[in-house]
């Protein structure tokens, strides 16, 4: 059995996804930052649903050109929440957090090898 190791970044930044909700990201995006808490979580959760129903569309999820993009997507990922460290509002500090974030990374850098 080998691994996909497209299949294994998309995991990873779908859990992200889900551990920035504990982060409040929405907290630093320019669009969402001014929110208050509950309205911020609701529009970036709800924002997320358009979002994954799109991504695991099985004619985009098996596209090779989609697979392309998210890689290189997934490493930009990285290097924004690297810009955004010191974010005042920047949440995501521990090991789970950065396991996530660069682990998307080092997947969508294998697949783009």
């Amino acid at each position: 059995m080998s691994i996909d190791v497209f299949t294994v970044g998309m995991t990873f930044i779908l859990m992200h996804e889900m551990d920035a909700i504990r982060c409040h990201e929405w907290r630093i995006f320019p669009l969402t930052s001014f929110l208050n808490d509950k309205i911020g979580m609701q529009v970036f959760i709800m924002l997320h649903i358009p979002l994954f129903y799109f991504c695991l569309q099985p004619q985009v999820y098996n596209s090779e050109s989609f697979r392309f993009g998210f890689s290189i997507f997934l490493i930009i990922h990285l290097v924004a929440h690297v810009l955004f460290l010191m974010h005042k509002k920047n949440e995501f500090e521990d090991w789970i957090s950065w396991s996530l974030i660069v682990g998307g990374a080092v997947c969508g850098l294998i697949y783009l090898i």
